[in-house]
């Protein structure tokens, strides 16, 4: 079959699922585990032969049973009804307890495909193909267009784990990563920015022997807590390319933000999860339990708060090498938050060289009430004076209307945003705002500027908005609801965070 049928067979079949109950996410699990399972099997097969061994099934306690069943593809690929339900079930809490990425793969897993004549279906589907003899290219399209469609599906709350990938590419293409670089994510989701920059050095670079097995296992470390996201990364990186199948784990379950692990990175990308605040769930005397806020008390922040995108911006400036880039994606909270948000902001200002700022429109996430930013900064050797002398904003946020499904945002949007920002030398920028205009939508703030602003605040905008003035230009019905559940979203939350402070006092 060619790469054009499979993906099309594969969506059919998640089709089919969804029509029984099975959600993508759910779908997109089972593929995960029976996947890298038949991929696994055929790197032990001429010519890979890498030797992989597997353990045969285990008790309750991760002991292996004398006489069972090899936990592997030619096993499982021969059950059939309730005998093949029974080993599937086993097989994933068999794998669960393995070491290295096999058993990051199947950690938590669980069957959710209950018909074992379905099961059988995927598993054939699978089976009738050698994955590692397709094109990266066929097995990364079939992998994201999953990813995306999961995404969509509003109800499992996935959209928060992916990023658009015309964000993605825009960030990435502002900071041009270099071979034998460095690049991390404290919140890699399913891996988008690791691909993105992994595509870009291929595409932008001759590598050579060095260069490509320090990208493949060396460039990409990343932190993703929930366990089936972290699934969902490490396989789009295998996916892709990127690390080996018996190779070392570089996606850690770990809190990013629970301490300075000492590692310094080349580039950080990333978007942290949406939602101001962090919390952990106790159990009270009475056995009743409940959320309280999370405060992360680290020496090298420099203001303690349970604000996560606050937190997070902190631990990535923390991150970053002497001579580090960084483009992160954060909400307007961070750019205007008073006590906590402004000391950050101002530190930000001082000891890094924070150059750009993205306004990026609503409707691009499929989370909806986000009102995000991105911000690009350098980190510098310490300074007596501070390091920030001039910010550039680009507003791609007023008269622009995007929704994600009917009209999304790509990446030839963004083309005039790289074009300004110029990558190539962003010393030799030009502003397109000026007094005579004020539509321009590229323009620069000195730092007596912004200090001088009430919180040191950074949600700086100047273009008029055109439908106040021109009600014959309103965008299409579709475009103008989706906004408005946008905007009342966004005050929701705002609300929400300001009843959360006002209890907390």
């Amino acid at each position: 079959m060619t790469g054009s049928e499979i993906i099309s067979k594969v969506w059919n079949f998640a089709h089919v699922l969804r029509d029984d109950g099975v959600g993508y996410g759910d779908y997109l699990e089972q593929i995960t585990y029976l996947l890298f399972l038949k991929m696994a099997h055929e790197a032990n097969k001429p010519a890979y032969n890498k030797g992989l061994k597997f353990p045969r099934l285990k008790n309750e306690k991760g002991v292996e049973i004398k006489d069972g069943d090899v936990c592997d593809w030619p096993t499982l690929a021969d059950k059939r009804g309730a005998a093949l339900e029974s080993f599937y079930n086993q097989l994933l809490r068999s794998l669960s307890t393995e070491k290295g990425i096999l058993g990051q793969i199947f950690t938590k897993s669980q069957n959710k495909v209950q018909d074992p004549a379905k099961l059988l279906k995927i598993i054939d589907m699978i089976d009738g193909e050698e994955w590692n003899l397709l094109g990266v290219d066929v097995k990364g399209k079939i992998y994201e267009g999953l990813l995306e469609k999961n995404a969509e599906d509003t109800k499992s709350g996935a959209g928060q784990y992916f990023t658009p990938r015309a964000l993605i590419q825009a960030m990435v293409a502002c900071i041009r990563p270099q071979p034998l670089k460095t690049i991390a994510d404290p919140a890699c989701g399913t891996g988008g920015f690791f691909l993105a920059a992994y595509d870009y050095i291929v595409e932008n670079s001759k590598l050579d022997r060095e260069e490509k097995a320090f990208l493949k296992n060396n460039t990409f470390y990343g932190n993703e807590i929930v366990a089936n996201t972290k699934r969902m990364c490490l396989m789009n990186m295998f996916l892709h390319n990127i690390g080996e199948i018996d190779g070392k784990n570089f996606i850690s379950s770990a809190d990013a933000l629970v301490a300075d692990t000492g590692t310094r990175y080349d580039y950080v990308l990333a978007n942290p999860p949406f939602g101001k605040k962090s919390s952990v769930t106790i159990t009270n005397g009475d056995g009743k339990q409940k959320k309280q806020d999370l405060s992360y008390n680290r020496q090298d922040f420099w203001a303690t708060t349970s604000n996560k995108q606050l937190n997070f911006l902190q631990h990535i400036k923390t991150q970053l090498k002497i001579t580090g880039q960084a483009a992160v994606v954060l909400p307007d909270n961070v750019l205007f938050e008073g006590g906590a948000g402004e000391l950050v902001r101002k530190e930000l200002l001082k000891t890094t060289q924070l150059h750009t700022i993205l306004r990026l429109p609503t409707g691009i996430f499929y989370a909806q009430g986000v009102k995000a930013n991105v911000l690009f900064f350098d980190n510098k050797p310490a300074s007596k004076d501070p390091l920030t002398k001039e910010v550039w904003i680009y507003d791609y946020r007023n008269n622009v209307h995007h929704t994600p499904k009917k009209r999304p945002m790509d990446f030839g949007h963004l083309q005039e945003f790289i074009k300004l920002y110029n990558p190539a030398n962003r010393h030799k920028r030009s502003e397109t705002w000026n007094k005579n205009n004020e539509g321009g939508r590229w323009r620069k703030f000195t730092l007596d500027e912004i200090l001088a602003r009430d919180k040191t605040n950074l949600d700086i905008f100047w273009i008029k908005d055109k439908s106040l003035a021109d009600l014959d230009n309103l965008p299409e019905p579709d475009v103008l609801a989706h906004e408005i559940i946008e905007n009342i979203e966004s005050r929701l939350n705002s609300f929400k965070a300001i009843m959360e402070t006002m209890k907390g006092k």
